[in-house]
């Protein structure tokens, strides 16, 4: 797939982003944009573009060599007077302005769009919908855009001196047309329609549009507007027909290739995960950098098969969309009805991201979720164990922590571990006092067992031990007599103390598989 450069996202967003250096020229790979936070790291993220909020052109320097340090491709700053390129060159990173007057949140919007949700470009930098909205517009008469279902513009046409509106210049500059009743009860007569559709104008300082729905079947995939300013061709409306069969091709082109990009990520994440990948080349193609931890969710989906299976999958679309938010275009893969997430460093926000994605996807899907954190580990050679400490982790969770990381389910971890390594090893669990205190409760109805458990868990202390127990302190030490009368045990004896709480621990007590 053709990689944005600094070059093709100035095409596109010509007019509210200015270039004031390229120290790498315009063929520097662009992935996404960032907002810049001063009061967090600045996360790794190669080839991205960092708006630099709150910052002056003048102050932008140790911004600047922040930015070259995570392998950015620019920064943009808010006007540029007064401010050398100088600074740029020396980094070695590209310097872009937008006016005083532009709010952040559009300028962020519309660089993410044109970098992220750009068709993939050709030979000449413009990208086929680009080129269609062109043809259209040269052939109609008018201005016009191509939009997705969400109303949002995938494309629209630079053909000079055509008349547009100030919905159009907005539309443009945010990448996502205004929203407004009117605006979108037009789009419910437009979606109605067998055909293209002439819309009058929605306020007096607007002009009015000839819309067409894009359709692939019975999916809609988007629609084409035209500005009508009064001098469309006579044939206006059967161009515009023949362009949405065009923008259905392309729109199902981009999608095709959208789900191979994922499903080829996918795969090789799935690689990565079993340990059979080549790391290098993984974190190369999954654009990793630096230490990782693997995250592992799960839902708790009913027990028929399919209804876990379309479920799982809901929550593969719900992670994929958090981490995508967060860390741009990002591999997940769904493997055995558990969805994993490669997250990058730094690690302190991974639990909060862990908590927002259960929180979210519970509400969606309707059923509890749990996450689990593995290991973070210095680079992508380490995913297979990240995950298997993962996969360790949900198994201890339950409905009352429903995420935790692998530190902080260390202590249950370890007994489930402990517990399959003494069932697989006969000298570890056959016969021994645990077994014969078990036998001796089972035949004269005793509680030595959960006294004994209940004597270790408080220390040792018979005060304790009784206040767990719920009774005197003299009867819990008359129980601790007669075990070790009947079973032939030494509780004196630190060893004996040990392994006999390890066994009773892991060997009789439920295990976290199965506990409640």
């Amino acid at each position: 797939m053709d990689v944005c450069t600094l070059g093709d996202l100035l095409d596109a967003v010509d007019g509210p982003v200015r270039l004031v250096a390229a120290p790498r020229g315009l063929t520097a790979p662009v992935t996404e944009a960032l907002l810049y936070d001063a009061h967090a790291p600045l996360p790794r993220v190669p080839g991205a573009l960092l708006l630099a909020v709150g910052v002056r052109p003048d102050d932008a320097g140790p911004v600047l060599a922040a930015a070259a340090e995570a392998g950015m491709t620019g920064v943009v700053v808010r006007g540029s007077d007064g401010h050398s390129p100088a600074d740029a060159e020396a980094h070695g990173v590209a310097l872009l302005s937008v006016g005083e007057d532009a709010a952040w949140h559009h300028v962020h919007l519309l660089l993410a769009s044109a970098a992220g949700a750009r068709p993939a470009l050709t030979a000449g930098g413009r990208g086929d919908l680009f080129a269609l909205a062109d043809a259209i517009a040269a052939a109609a008469g008018g201005a016009t855009a191509v939009e997705d279902p969400r109303q949002r513009i995938l494309a629209y046409s630079t053909v000079p001196g055509q008349p547009v509106d100030e919905d159009r210049r907005q539309g443009i500059l945010g990448l996502q047309v205004p929203s407004s009743v009117d605006n979108t009860d037009q789009y419910r007569q437009l979606l109605a329609a067998d055909g293209p559709l002439r819309l009058p104008a929605l306020a007096d300082d607007q002009l009015p549009r000839l819309a067409v729905a894009v359709r692939a079947g019975g999916e809609t995939l988007g629609s084409i507007w035209v500005v009508d300013s009064g001098s469309l061709a006579p044939d206006a409306e059967d161009t515009l027909a023949r362009g949405a069969s065009t923008a259905a091709l392309l729109l199902l082109r981009a999608r095709a290739a959208q789900e191979l990009t994922r499903h080829l990520s996918g795969d090789l994440m799935r690689r990565l995960l079993e340990g059979t990948a080549d790391a290098a080349t993984a974190a190369n193609r999954l654009g990793l950098d630096g230490a990782v931890r693997v995250a592992a969710f799960v839902p708790d989906a009913p027990a028929s098969a399919p209804d876990a299976e379309r479920t799982a999958l809901r929550l593969l679309d719900v992670v994929r969309l958090q981490c995508e938010v967060r860390y741009g275009r990002h591999a997940c893969v769904l493997v055995d009805g558990v969805v994993y997430a490669l997250l990058p460093a730094p690690g302190a926000r991974h639990r909060a991201l862990a908590e927002d994605i259960v929180a979210r996807a519970g509400q969606a899907l309707r059923v509890p979720v749990r996450a689990a954190l593995g290991e973070l580990v210095p680079d992508a050679a380490g995913a297979a164990d990240s995950r298997r400490d993962a996969d360790l982790v949900l198994r201890v969770l339950g409905p009352d922590v429903p995420v935790a990381s692998i530190d902080e389910a260390r202590p249950r971890v370890v007994l489930l571990r402990l517990r399959e390594l003494m069932a697989e090893h006969r000298e570890l669990s056959a016969g021994g006092a645990w077994r014969r205190v078990l036998a001796y409760d089972a035949e004269h109805g005793t509680e030595h067992a959960r006294t004994l458990l209940s004597w270790f868990d408080a220390g040792c202390d018979m005060a304790g031990a009784a206040r767990r127990l719920a009774v005197h302190p003299n009867t819990c030490r008359y129980r601790l007599r007669q075990v070790q009368q009947q079973a032939g045990i030494d509780l004196d004896d630190p060893d004996e103390r040990l392994v006999l709480w390890l066994q009773l621990r892991a060997l009789a007590e439920p295990g976290p598989d199965t506990a409640a």
